[in-house]
């Protein structure tokens, strides 16, 4: 394989795996706007079922050399902030 196709593979993964964090994002968005309280065991079984999800997700990826295992981590890591900030946000509003 190319070193070209390679990249470009490498590149499609984490466009993949990006567009997925961001669903996630979105996902638990609409639910704590509408749905649910923060407290609530539906939502944290949303969000520990979709975060689980993307996580083998990413390490799909890192075994099939796609990803980085750094990359998956900080994927991770940069989507439970923006979850967290998110949470904070909606708290802070319902006050």
């Amino acid at each position: 394989m190319s070193l070209e196709m390679k990249i470009s593979r490498r590149e499609r993964a984490c466009e993949l795996l990006h567009a997925d964090a961001h669903k996630i994002l979105k996902l638990i968005g609409v639910q704590m706007k509408n749905l649910t309280l923060p407290q609530c065991p539906l939502y944290e079984e949303v969000l520990d079922t979709q975060m689980f999800g993307l996580s083998r997700e990413i390490d799909f990826a890192v075994r099939l050399g796609l990803v980085r295992a750094d990359e998956g981590k900080e994927l991770l890591s940069s989507l439970e902030r923006q979850v967290s900030a998110l949470h904070e946000a909606t708290m802070a509003a319902r006050k």
